[in-house]
């Protein structure tokens, strides 16, 4: 069994895979993952290696605790990729962006794949048919679209994500609520009619916190799987034992 970590910009999930099967899932604070790495290891005795995936600083003594159960992995831009990378600058990319791409190659390895995660930040990542790793598009996620309009004029207020009533606002909140998702939305649509023009059969994958707001909001076809991250991390856990 494999423990898989992916600590985020704001909380941190923790998964168990028997293979290539999810049989455990948690989101939770970071200042909680030290404790609850022993309980899931106490609870799951056969975890024999684990992988932790961080965009952020991690707290050391995670490594400590989760070394007393198992072998640890700490996915680097150094860590093994089956993909072919032509990202320009591979020091720079996200590991978060590197176990999308990841998942992209093993679900769909002889297809055209984008992969769009919606959550603190909205990235787009692409996996042509020749299983190489292209690179992509960084953007403000959906509720940092809504801080920034709060946190950058005087009088505007701070909303959660909500269906627009209607694409034309008619108060103050309404408007907001349609600039944000319908913004977003239409950009989505955009970039992948844009991908659709260069890449024949392409495969739109949609994944993040934000995917099941954002799914039934899309025209184009996409498959919605909010735990992509996560397989990615588990496949390359896989990868790098060898």
């Amino acid at each position: 069994m494999n423990l898989v970590i992916d600590a985020g910009n704001t909380s941190v999930k923790l998964a168990v895979f028997d293979r290539e099967n999810l049989i455990f899932y948690q989101n939770i604070k970071a200042d909680e993952l030290a404790r609850q790495v022993k309980e899931v290891c106490d609870h799951y005795p056969k975890i024999k290696d684990g992988i932790i995936s961080s965009v952020g600083k991690m707290d050391r003594k995670v490594f400590g605790v989760l070394a007393v159960f198992c072998n640890v992995h700490e996915l680097t831009s150094n860590s093994r990729t089956p993909y072919k990378n032509s990202y320009a600058t591979r020091q720079t990319l996200g590991v978060d962006r590197m176990a999308l791409a990841t998942a992209a190659f093993y679900q769909n390895p002889k297809g055209n794949t984008l992969v769009i995660d919606s959550g603190t930040c909205i990235t787009y990542e692409m996996v042509n048919d020749y299983g190489e790793y292209l690179g992509g598009a960084i953007g403000p996620g959906l509720q940092m679209r809504y801080n920034a309009l709060h946190e950058h004029t005087a009088k505007l207020p701070l909303l959660m994500p909500e269906e627009p009533l209607d694409f034309i606002g008619n108060s103050t909140e309404n408007s907001i609520h349609s600039g944000v998702v319908n913004g977003m939305v239409q950009e989505i649509e955009g970039v992948i009619n844009q991908y659709k023009r260069r890449f024949t059969d392409l495969t739109v994958i949609l994944t993040g916190g934000d995917a099941p707001f954002l799914s039934k909001r899309l025209k184009n076809t996409i498959f919605a799987d909010s735990k992509f991250l996560l397989r990615g991390l588990n496949y390359l856990l896989e990868y790098n034992k060898h």
